[in-house]
């Protein structure tokens, strides 16, 4: 009844589509614009009654990267709803419904939830587009402040938050303050908005650092590698690299990650730092071999 789910998709589609937004990123980064997308995104969320410093109060997990983001973010999921938290998980694409994309406890938002969530702040940018240029967020962009209300209002205990495209200038960069940063490995994605080089992606990547933040990434090809490295240094960031996963030292033995295919090992050893790094930060105990996900991921 009343403004339902399907009106929240159909009302969510008619802002701009992603392709629309990809040629303005190439437009707008060509003329050095780039950190219009944060401006524009702090006053779309102060519009809907956040300020960015109210972000604060989630528990973030931030992560990028070119190949395995998803699958890193899906494990941090899965070990942490596992180990007994109420967690967040904000994901890129969308195989069937836009509701996939934010998950609480490893389930889509239920419609009810996501529509109730939708037509709250769609009516607060709706009343005050007046007032704006931007009268309203592109796509990705009005996802992002939708997860972070939802976050909020459903008290997640820890938010995984998966990058949208590169890092500096992604909408949800907006994090200030998240608990540990990763970035999984490195390719020519989007090659045409982040620029044609590795060199070029790992800068818009490391991005995503943030001064006195943990941030852990895989082994990478040395050009970029020193990007990243460079990047960190620049923003006062702590990054380190991930160990193989045969050297996870577990209290009760080593760790089973069930049947971790090997281009998925980056991605596994990547979510078992940022989760104990994580747990580390909260004072929460370790993990423990027992404490993994039955038959692996």
């Amino acid at each position: 009844g009343g403004m339902d789910y399907s009106d929240a998709v159909w009302a969510l589609n008619s802002l701009q589509t992603n392709a629309s937004v990809l040629e303005n990123v190439r437009r707008d980064q060509a003329r050095g614009q780039s950190e219009d997308t944060l401006k524009a995104m702090k006053s779309f969320l102060e519009r809907t009654g956040l300020t960015v410093e109210q972000l604060d109060q989630l528990s973030v997990i931030h992560v990028t990267g070119t190949k395995g983001k998803g699958s890193t973010c899906a494990f941090c999921e899965k070990i942490l709803h596992n180990y007994g938290l109420k967690t967040g998980f904000f994901s890129s694409p969308h195989l069937v419904q836009v509701r996939e994309r934010i998950r609480i406890n490893g389930q889509p938002i239920s419609k009810e939830l996501f529509a109730k969530y939708f037509w709250q702040v769609y009516a607060l940018l709706d009343q005050t587009k007046g007032e704006h240029a931007d009268s309203l967020p592109a796509y990705f962009h009005f996802l992002t402040i939708l997860m972070f209300h939802i976050f909020l209002r459903e008290k997640v205990q820890v938010a995984i938050v998966e990058v949208g495209i590169g890092g500096a200038f992604d909408s949800t960069n907006i994090i200030r303050r998240p608990v540990v940063c990763g970035v999984s490995s490195l390719g020519l994605d989007h090659v045409a908005i982040l620029g044609d080089s590795l060199e070029k992606i790992a800068w818009h990547k490391g991005g995503i650092f943030k001064p006195a933040v943990p941030a852990f990434t895989v082994t990478q090809f040395s050009g970029p590698m020193g990007v990243l490295v460079q990047r960190a240094k620049e923003i006062g960031c702590l990054l380190r690299l991930c160990p193989d996963l045969g050297d996870y030292p577990v209290e009760g033995g080593k760790l089973h990650l069930g049947l971790v295919g090997e281009h998925q090992k980056h991605n596994a050893t990547l979510a078992l730092q940022l989760v104990q790094t994580w747990l580390r930060h909260h004072d929460l105990p370790s993990l423990r071999g027992s404490m993994l996900p039955p038959g692996g991921y």
